[in-house]
């Protein structure tokens, strides 16, 4: 019989529990904007607060939400058109509204984390079914952090690090804003990779956005070529070059749904020449190092990386870094 793990038990001391999250792990809100156009508040209503029949006023503008009333937001004609488009009837006129009990029901669910103390879309809870709510105290998150520690797991400096290289890399790359929707919609909400259904995964980190090439060679996320992976596949894939993960035919269709040439998905690794052009600027060089100056060992170590790979020193370029720095840089690179 194998031998059972050591339990272990985390002692918690020094915990915040605010009075807003105080008796709250099991209560849930809807929340949803005010319907008033010129108004931009977020509101957020206890569930048990909302029947049949409902009067909801908005504590920014005082707009009522009222079971049975709509909201107005244009005038509309329906026309019958010719063959060339042209109006030759009206069939039926009338007002575009919004009924406030469709609203209210199509709202999402909220409720707070009695860890984090933030409140969050029910969502970002796992189910937990004998609870009143359905959903566990403590938010996935909060939830991962506290198993990684408990079951030894949690390196916090590594899991640091690559936080802020992460950063550094997309501030050279230029990652962008990107539409998660049309990325979902373009791999049919498949993994790429092994094609497991992710139509009814809620979590966004189990439908995981990957860097088709991998930012540590300083290549963007953007809308266009990103993979939808399923959270294992993505595990496996990180920072691998596409050659060293996929098949040859998976690299093709690779291609073809992401614009990338098959030459750099299916050769050897290598780095963005657009993010290394920016690295030759002086103002792009001395914005980095500004932006990013709490951190300066992390460029120091990208330094050291790409003077290594690459033959190329962007730290010359900058008119502002200390040569106490260039020192410290120029002795670590000698000493890998």
């Amino acid at each position: 019989m194998p031998r059972r793990k050591p339990y272990t038990k985390v002692k918690k001391s020094n915990q915040i529990r605010e009075n807003h999250v105080k008796r709250m792990g099991d209560v849930t809100f809807k929340g949803f904007q005010c319907l008033n156009s010129k108004c931009t508040e977020f509101i957020l209503v206890k569930k048990s607060e909302i029947g049949i029949d409902f009067e909801i006023k908005c504590p920014k503008c005082e707009y009522f939400h009222v079971s049975g009333n709509e909201s107005k937001f244009y005038d509309y004609e329906l026309l019958r058109l010719d063959q060339d488009k042209n109006p030759i009837e009206t069939i039926e006129t009338g007002e575009f509204t919004i009924l406030h009990d469709d609203y209210i029901n199509e709202s999402q669910d909220y409720k707070y984390c009695i860890v984090c103390n933030t409140i969050k879309p029910v969502v970002l809870f796992d189910q937990h079914q004998s609870r009143n709510s359905s959903r566990q105290g403590e938010c996935r998150l909060c939830k991962k952090v506290y198993n990684s520690i408990k079951n030894q797991t949690r390196i916090s400096d590594q899991h640091r690090e690559a936080s802020q290289n992460r950063r550094l890399y997309s501030i050279i790359s230029g990652s962008q804003k990107i539409n998660s929707e049309e990325i979902f919609e373009k791999y049919k909400h498949k993994c790429f990779n092994c094609e497991k259904d992710l139509h009814k995964v809620e979590s966004e980190k189990e439908r995981p956005l990957d860097h088709s090439i991998p930012v540590y060679y300083l290549y963007p996320l953007t809308t266009e070529t990103a993979t939808l992976l399923c959270q294992e596949c993505n595990s496996k894939k990180t920072n691998k070059w596409p050659s060293a993960f996929y098949s040859d035919q998976k690299l093709k269709q690779l291609s073809i749904q992401t614009g990338l040439s098959y030459e750099l998905l299916s050769g050897e690794p290598q780095y963005n020449s657009d993010a290394l052009e920016k690295l030759k600027t002086p103002k792009k060089v001395d914005e980095l190092l500004n932006k990013y100056s709490r951190y300066i060992d992390r460029i120091i170590k990208l330094r050291n990386r790409i003077l290594k790979d690459c033959d190329f020193d962007f730290l010359e370029n900058s008119t502002a870094i200390s040569q106490d720095w260039i020192d410290k840089a120029n002795k670590e690179f000698n000493q890998s």
